[in-house]
């Protein structure tokens, strides 16, 4: 009994001591990868429901490689919000490399057509957007990355030249 008593305290010791460098298996100056939406791609446009693909690209900035777990995103056009969800797809990222994937999504933008048309009107006049979110990384623990990303877009830039 004593002996029992005795082993399970070396175990407990043990464990405790193990556990005092799991610390250090979180703590990492590794920089988080960079998460870039690349394109939009209308796949289906109808008055009530609207399909698209984003494709996003992953910079894995480390010398290690990165997997990828998935993705929660919103995007909002000004201050409408456009779309929002998350994608689970698992891929791994190569040391120092990209690696692309896309994230079919489905909206209706109809409740928002006043308000787009409002923003598109001016084909010349920058409208922001920004996407937000959390990319999902780690093999055995989850890590979360913070997305914020802001830019501009030009509609008329994106409207071909005979149909301005």
């Amino acid at each position: 009994m004593a002996t029992q008593r005795r082993a399970l305290q070396m175990f407990a010791l043990l464990l405790f001591l193990g556990l005092g460098g799991c610390a250090s298996w979180f703590s990492d100056d590794a920089p988080d990868p960079q998460v870039h939406l690349v394109k939009v791609e209308v796949v289906q446009a109808k008055l009530m429901q609207q399909r698209f693909l984003l494709h996003f690209r992953v910079d894995n900035r480390n010398d290690s490689d990165l997997t990828v777990r998935g993705i929660e995103y919103r995007i909002h056009l000004g201050d409408i919000l456009l779309t929002e969800g998350e994608h689970e797809h698992w891929f791994t990222v190569g040391p120092k490399r990209s690696a692309y994937f896309k994230v079919p999504i489905r909206t209706n933008l109809w409740p928002k057509v006043r308000d787009l048309m409002k923003m598109l009107k001016k084909s010349d006049q920058p409208i922001p957007y920004r996407l937000e979110g959390e990319l999902e990384t780690g093999l055995f623990i989850a890590h979360y990355v913070h997305l914020a990303r802001n830019g501009v877009i030009i509609p008329a830039d994106l409207i071909p030249e005979q149909n301005r």
